[in-house]
Protein backbone atom coordinates (compact mmCIF):
# COMPACT_ATOMS: atom_id res chain seq x y z
CA UNK A 1 0.00 0.00 0.00
CA UNK A 2 1.34 3.43 -0.93
CA UNK A 3 2.20 5.76 1.92
CA UNK A 4 -0.32 8.58 2.35
CA UNK A 5 2.30 11.27 2.93
CA UNK A 6 1.08 14.87 2.56
CA UNK A 7 2.43 16.01 -0.79
CA UNK A 8 4.48 19.03 0.30
CA UNK A 9 6.89 18.72 3.19
CA UNK A 10 8.08 21.76 5.15
CA UNK A 11 11.76 21.39 6.12
CA UNK A 12 13.01 22.51 9.53
CA UNK A 13 16.71 22.22 8.59
CA UNK A 14 19.16 23.98 6.23
CA UNK A 15 18.18 27.62 6.84
CA UNK A 16 17.39 26.84 10.45
CA UNK A 17 20.27 24.47 11.26
CA UNK A 18 21.60 24.95 14.81
CA UNK A 19 23.03 21.64 15.99
CA UNK A 20 24.84 22.15 19.31
CA UNK A 21 22.59 25.11 20.18
CA UNK A 22 19.39 23.14 20.64
CA UNK A 23 18.35 24.95 23.82
CA UNK A 24 18.41 28.38 22.08
CA UNK A 25 14.92 28.55 20.64
CA UNK A 26 14.77 30.26 17.24
CA UNK A 27 11.52 32.22 17.43
CA UNK A 28 11.69 33.00 13.70
CA UNK A 29 11.43 29.28 12.98
CA UNK A 30 8.62 28.81 15.51
CA UNK A 31 6.69 31.63 13.83
CA UNK A 32 7.39 30.26 10.34
CA UNK A 33 6.20 26.79 11.38
CA UNK A 34 3.06 28.13 13.05
CA UNK A 35 2.27 30.20 9.97
CA UNK A 36 2.88 27.22 7.67
CA UNK A 37 0.66 24.97 9.77
CA UNK A 38 -2.10 27.57 9.88
CA UNK A 39 -2.22 27.93 6.07
CA UNK A 40 -2.39 24.19 5.46
CA UNK A 41 1.03 22.54 5.77
CA UNK A 42 0.66 19.24 7.65
CA UNK A 43 4.01 17.60 6.83
CA UNK A 44 7.03 18.70 8.91
CA UNK A 45 10.45 17.33 8.00
CA UNK A 46 12.95 17.45 10.84
CA UNK A 47 16.18 15.74 11.86
CA UNK A 48 18.24 15.23 14.98
CA UNK A 49 21.17 17.17 13.50
CA UNK A 50 19.06 20.24 12.72
CA UNK A 51 18.73 20.95 16.44
CA UNK A 52 15.18 22.28 15.97
CA UNK A 53 13.10 19.84 18.04
CA UNK A 54 12.03 22.50 20.55
CA UNK A 55 10.83 24.81 17.79
CA UNK A 56 8.79 21.95 16.35
CA UNK A 57 7.32 21.30 19.80
CA UNK A 58 6.38 24.93 20.37
CA UNK A 59 4.91 25.38 16.89
CA UNK A 60 2.68 22.31 17.14
CA UNK A 61 1.36 23.51 20.49
CA UNK A 62 0.83 27.09 19.30
CA UNK A 63 -0.85 26.11 16.01
CA UNK A 64 -3.18 23.82 17.96
CA UNK A 65 -3.42 21.22 15.17
CA UNK A 66 -4.53 17.75 16.33
CA UNK A 67 -1.54 15.38 16.29
CA UNK A 68 -3.32 12.85 14.07
CA UNK A 69 -3.65 15.49 11.32
CA UNK A 70 0.13 15.99 11.14
CA UNK A 71 2.90 14.01 9.45
CA UNK A 72 6.18 14.42 11.31
CA UNK A 73 9.47 13.05 9.98
CA UNK A 74 12.67 12.82 12.02
CA UNK A 75 16.13 11.43 11.21
CA UNK A 76 18.94 9.77 13.14
CA UNK A 77 22.17 11.78 12.92
CA UNK A 78 24.57 9.23 11.42
CA UNK A 79 27.17 11.81 10.35
CA UNK A 80 28.99 11.95 7.03
CA UNK A 81 31.95 10.15 5.47
CA UNK A 82 34.42 12.10 7.64
CA UNK A 83 32.93 10.58 10.81
CA UNK A 84 33.82 13.81 12.63
CA UNK A 85 30.38 14.24 14.18
CA UNK A 86 27.37 12.04 14.89
CA UNK A 87 24.51 11.54 17.31
CA UNK A 88 25.36 11.57 20.99
CA UNK A 89 22.79 8.82 21.56
CA UNK A 90 23.89 5.20 21.98
CA UNK A 91 21.92 4.09 18.90
CA UNK A 92 19.08 5.21 16.59
CA UNK A 93 16.38 3.91 18.95
CA UNK A 94 17.71 5.91 21.89
CA UNK A 95 18.10 8.95 19.62
CA UNK A 96 14.44 8.74 18.67
CA UNK A 97 13.37 8.45 22.30
CA UNK A 98 15.23 11.69 23.02
CA UNK A 99 13.68 13.45 19.99
CA UNK A 100 10.21 12.41 21.17
CA UNK A 101 11.00 13.64 24.70
CA UNK A 102 12.08 17.04 23.36
CA UNK A 103 9.11 17.37 21.00
CA UNK A 104 6.69 16.01 23.62
CA UNK A 105 5.32 13.49 21.14
CA UNK A 106 4.40 9.84 21.49
CA UNK A 107 5.52 8.89 17.98
CA UNK A 108 6.80 10.18 14.65
CA UNK A 109 5.15 9.27 11.37
CA UNK A 110 8.47 8.58 9.65
CA UNK A 111 11.95 7.94 11.06
CA UNK A 112 14.97 7.83 8.76
CA UNK A 113 18.65 7.00 8.94
CA UNK A 114 20.01 10.36 7.74
CA UNK A 115 22.96 8.80 5.90
CA UNK A 116 24.58 5.43 5.27
CA UNK A 117 27.91 6.37 6.87
CA UNK A 118 27.55 4.00 9.82
CA UNK A 119 30.23 1.46 10.74
CA UNK A 120 30.98 -0.79 13.69
CA UNK A 121 34.24 1.09 14.27
CA UNK A 122 32.70 4.58 14.36
CA UNK A 123 29.25 3.90 15.80
CA UNK A 124 29.48 0.61 17.65
CA UNK A 125 27.04 -1.06 15.25
CA UNK A 126 26.87 -1.79 11.54
CA UNK A 127 24.57 -0.17 9.00
CA UNK A 128 22.47 -3.33 8.99
CA UNK A 129 22.25 -3.26 12.81
CA UNK A 130 21.28 0.41 12.65
CA UNK A 131 18.34 -0.62 10.48
CA UNK A 132 17.40 -3.18 13.12
CA UNK A 133 17.07 -0.34 15.66
CA UNK A 134 14.61 1.40 13.31
CA UNK A 135 12.60 -1.82 12.99
CA UNK A 136 12.53 -2.00 16.79
CA UNK A 137 11.36 1.63 16.99
CA UNK A 138 8.52 0.76 14.64
CA UNK A 139 7.56 -2.36 16.57
CA UNK A 140 7.43 -0.28 19.77
CA UNK A 141 5.09 2.22 18.09
CA UNK A 142 7.59 5.08 18.32
CA UNK A 143 7.77 5.38 14.51
CA UNK A 144 4.81 4.57 12.30
CA UNK A 145 7.04 4.21 9.21
CA UNK A 146 10.79 3.85 8.71
CA UNK A 147 13.22 4.66 5.93
CA UNK A 148 16.55 6.11 4.90
CA UNK A 149 18.08 9.25 3.46
CA UNK A 150 20.98 9.85 1.06
CA UNK A 151 21.37 6.12 0.41
CA UNK A 152 22.93 4.75 -2.77
CA UNK A 153 21.77 1.61 -4.57
CA UNK A 154 24.54 -0.38 -2.83
CA UNK A 155 23.43 0.93 0.58
CA UNK A 156 19.82 0.01 -0.12
CA UNK A 157 20.86 -3.47 -1.23
CA UNK A 158 22.64 -4.01 2.10
CA UNK A 159 19.47 -3.12 4.01
CA UNK A 160 17.13 -5.12 1.76
CA UNK A 161 19.20 -8.27 2.36
CA UNK A 162 18.52 -8.21 6.11
CA UNK A 163 15.33 -6.17 6.48
CA UNK A 164 12.26 -7.62 8.16
CA UNK A 165 10.60 -4.33 7.17
CA UNK A 166 11.98 -2.75 4.02
CA UNK A 167 12.62 1.00 3.88
CA UNK A 168 9.49 2.87 2.89
CA UNK A 169 11.28 6.10 1.92
CA UNK A 170 14.66 7.22 0.60
CA UNK A 171 14.94 11.00 0.99
CA UNK A 172 17.57 12.43 -1.35
CA UNK A 173 18.70 15.68 -2.94
CA UNK A 174 16.71 15.82 -6.16
CA UNK A 175 15.82 18.48 -8.69
CA UNK A 176 15.63 18.89 -12.46
CA UNK A 177 19.40 19.57 -12.53
CA UNK A 178 20.17 16.58 -10.27
CA UNK A 179 17.84 13.77 -11.28
CA UNK A 180 19.88 11.06 -9.57
CA UNK A 181 21.75 11.94 -6.38
CA UNK A 182 23.79 8.79 -7.05
CA UNK A 183 23.71 6.47 -10.08
CA UNK A 184 20.41 4.67 -10.59
CA UNK A 185 19.05 5.40 -7.12
CA UNK A 186 15.68 6.83 -8.17
CA UNK A 187 14.83 3.97 -10.51
CA UNK A 188 16.08 1.32 -8.06
CA UNK A 189 14.11 2.83 -5.16
CA UNK A 190 10.91 3.13 -7.16
CA UNK A 191 11.22 -0.41 -8.59
CA UNK A 192 11.56 -1.71 -5.04
CA UNK A 193 8.54 0.17 -3.74
CA UNK A 194 10.65 2.73 -1.86
CA UNK A 195 9.17 6.22 -2.14
CA UNK A 196 11.60 8.99 -3.07
CA UNK A 197 11.38 12.28 -1.19
CA UNK A 198 13.22 15.26 -2.67
CA UNK A 199 14.99 17.98 -0.73
CA UNK A 200 16.14 21.10 -2.62
CA UNK A 201 13.60 20.49 -5.41
CA UNK A 202 13.62 24.17 -6.43
CA UNK A 203 17.40 24.53 -6.78
CA UNK A 204 17.28 25.18 -10.57
CA UNK A 205 15.42 28.45 -9.94
CA UNK A 206 18.09 29.82 -7.60
CA UNK A 207 21.34 27.94 -8.12
CA UNK A 208 21.50 27.42 -11.89
CA UNK A 209 23.92 29.60 -13.85
CA UNK A 210 21.49 31.75 -15.85
CA UNK A 211 24.22 32.85 -18.23
CA UNK A 212 24.37 29.33 -19.69
CA UNK A 213 22.26 28.51 -22.75
CA UNK A 214 21.02 25.20 -21.29
CA UNK A 215 19.90 26.83 -18.05
CA UNK A 216 18.21 29.71 -19.84
CA UNK A 217 16.39 27.31 -22.18
CA UNK A 218 15.16 25.32 -19.18
CA UNK A 219 13.99 28.37 -17.22
CA UNK A 220 12.30 29.86 -20.29
CA UNK A 221 10.33 26.64 -20.77
CA UNK A 222 9.27 26.51 -17.11
CA UNK A 223 8.16 30.15 -17.37
CA UNK A 224 6.22 29.32 -20.55
CA UNK A 225 4.39 26.52 -18.74
CA UNK A 226 3.68 28.87 -15.85
CA UNK A 227 2.00 31.31 -18.25
CA UNK A 228 -0.02 28.49 -19.82
CA UNK A 229 -1.39 27.27 -16.48
CA UNK A 230 -1.47 30.57 -14.58
CA UNK A 231 1.15 29.27 -12.16
CA UNK A 232 4.56 30.39 -10.90
CA UNK A 233 7.88 28.75 -11.81
CA UNK A 234 7.93 27.35 -8.27
CA UNK A 235 4.53 25.73 -8.69
CA UNK A 236 5.45 24.24 -12.07
CA UNK A 237 8.62 22.63 -10.68
CA UNK A 238 6.89 21.30 -7.56
CA UNK A 239 4.22 19.79 -9.82
CA UNK A 240 6.91 18.24 -12.01
CA UNK A 241 8.48 16.58 -8.96
CA UNK A 242 5.10 15.22 -7.85
CA UNK A 243 4.28 13.94 -11.32
CA UNK A 244 7.60 12.08 -11.26
CA UNK A 245 6.16 10.17 -8.29
CA UNK A 246 8.34 12.02 -5.78
CA UNK A 247 7.43 14.02 -2.64
CA UNK A 248 9.07 17.49 -2.51
CA UNK A 249 10.42 18.97 0.74
CA UNK A 250 10.94 22.73 0.77
CA UNK A 251 10.76 25.64 3.20
CA UNK A 252 10.21 29.40 3.50
CA UNK A 253 9.82 32.13 6.10
CA UNK A 254 7.16 33.80 3.95
CA UNK A 255 3.51 32.84 4.47
CA UNK A 256 2.53 33.83 0.93
CA UNK A 257 5.21 31.58 -0.47
CA UNK A 258 4.00 28.64 1.63
CA UNK A 259 0.49 29.25 0.30
CA UNK A 260 2.01 29.17 -3.20
CA UNK A 261 3.57 25.75 -2.48
CA UNK A 262 0.15 24.37 -1.59
CA UNK A 263 -1.78 25.70 -4.61
CA UNK A 264 -0.76 23.03 -7.09
CA UNK A 265 -3.71 20.63 -6.98
CA UNK A 266 -5.72 22.48 -9.63
CA UNK A 267 -3.54 21.76 -12.66
CA UNK A 268 -1.72 18.85 -14.27
CA UNK A 269 1.25 18.97 -16.61
CA UNK A 270 0.90 17.04 -19.86
CA UNK A 271 3.10 13.91 -20.02
CA UNK A 272 5.06 15.54 -22.84
CA UNK A 273 5.67 18.60 -20.64
CA UNK A 274 6.92 16.45 -17.76
CA UNK A 275 9.25 14.74 -20.23
CA UNK A 276 10.51 18.03 -21.69
CA UNK A 277 11.32 19.44 -18.23
CA UNK A 278 13.17 16.19 -17.52
CA UNK A 279 15.12 16.33 -20.79
CA UNK A 280 16.01 20.03 -20.60
CA UNK A 281 17.00 19.66 -16.94
CA UNK A 282 19.32 16.78 -17.73
CA UNK A 283 21.16 18.93 -20.30
CA UNK A 284 21.99 21.64 -17.75
CA UNK A 285 25.06 21.44 -15.48
CA UNK A 286 24.43 19.52 -12.25
CA UNK A 287 23.35 21.57 -9.24
CA UNK A 288 24.43 19.64 -6.15
CA UNK A 289 24.50 21.50 -2.83
CA UNK A 290 24.83 18.71 -0.26
CA UNK A 291 26.99 15.62 0.29
CA UNK A 292 29.49 17.08 -2.15
CA UNK A 293 32.59 15.27 -0.78
CA UNK A 294 30.69 11.97 -0.93
CA UNK A 295 28.80 12.20 -4.21
CA UNK A 296 30.18 14.95 -6.49
CA UNK A 297 32.38 12.30 -8.18
CA UNK A 298 29.20 11.24 -9.98
CA UNK A 299 28.64 14.68 -11.58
Amino acid sequence: MALAIPQIGFGTGTTWYKYGRESEIDQTLVDALVSALQVGITHLDGAECYGTALETRDAIKKANIPREKLWITEKYYAGDSSHKSKSKAANPLEALKEILRLEELEYVDLYLLHSPYITKETHGFTLEEAWGYLEEAQSLGLAKNIGVSNFTVADLEKILKVAKVKPQVNQIEYNAFLQDQTPGVVEFSQKNGILIEAYSPLAPLYKGDKSLKEVKEFLDYVYELGKKYGKSDTQVLLKWVLQKGIIPITTSTKTERVKEFLKIDDFQLEPSEVEKITTLGAKAPVVRQYWVPEYSKFD
